[in-house]
């Protein structure tokens, strides 16, 4: 029943899909989202995430900062319970290019890296810049310092590619993708998100997201890739 209710939901976002796109606008915008998800019978289970996102933009600078936060029970039990948290600063040298720096704390109880902290600098470019059509591409480098579960650390290089693509459907709906890689010697991370979000009222979305988090090198017993997916209502600021 509940892929039921998330199948009519999809259905619902294509054919009616808009959110504003503030992140471009100067000055000060926002979004705040917050999800839940329970289900009774055989098992019971709940499932809370929650999000922020924040921009200011000003002259020739863009800083983003996003949080997200998930957390699921069955039966009682604890079985997901992840934390993220980002800053990104773009210094814009053109119409298409610029220069970033982006700092990246991730937090996973269940998976093989309880912590893990980037620090990278690069370049990204406007690929694309159409009326609904947006795409940005990223490729820098930095430093990556990770806590394993099994309470040893691994520190080294990372090479990161990035990119991000926004698609405006329609005046009241939007779809968004984004797509992370940071390859160093001992771990490939790979993170990827899609979002699609339909305004219900003024400053208010239904959004249905999905998404990647992939590690290459994991403890034994440990999965390698975790994914979510989430249906939530959003506030846009």
């Amino acid at each position: 029943m509940a892929q039921f209710y998330k199948s009519i939901c999809v259905i619902f976002l294509i054919f009616f899909v808009s959110m504003t796109h503030a992140q471009d606008d100067p000055g000060f915008s926002g979004r705040a989202g917050l999800g839940f998800l329970a289900t009774s019978g055989n098992s019971d289970t709940q499932s809370l995430n929650g999000n922020l996102d924040m921009w200011l933009n000003f002259d020739s600078w863009r800083h983003a900062v996003n949080a997200q936060a998930i957390k699921s029970k069955t039966s009682g039990t604890t079985t997901s319970e992840a934390i993220g948290w980002s800053w990104q600063s773009d210094y814009t040298i053109n119409e298409t290019d610029y220069i970033f720096g982006i700092t990246a704390i991730d937090k996973d109880e269940f998976s093989t890296y309880d912590q893990q902290t980037r620090i990278a600098f690069g370049y990204g470019r406007r690929v694309i810049d159409r009326e609904r059509h947006v795409l940005n591409a990223e490729v820098g480098f930095g430093s990556r310092q990770a806590d394993l579960r099994n309470k040893t650390s691994q520190d080294g290089a990372i090479l990161r590619w990035s990119g991000d693509y926004r698609w405006i459907i329609s005046d009241v709906s939007e779809f968004n993708q984004t797509l992370s890689i940071e390859g160093g010697a001992d771990n490939v991370f790979l993170e990827s998100s899609s979002a699609l979000s339909t305004n219900v009222r003024e400053n208010l979305a239904l959004v249905t997201s999905f998404a990647i988090k992939s590690n290459s090198d994991v403890l034994p017993g440990s999965k390698k890739t975790d994914t979510f997916t989430a249906i939530s209502l959003e506030y846009t600021f």
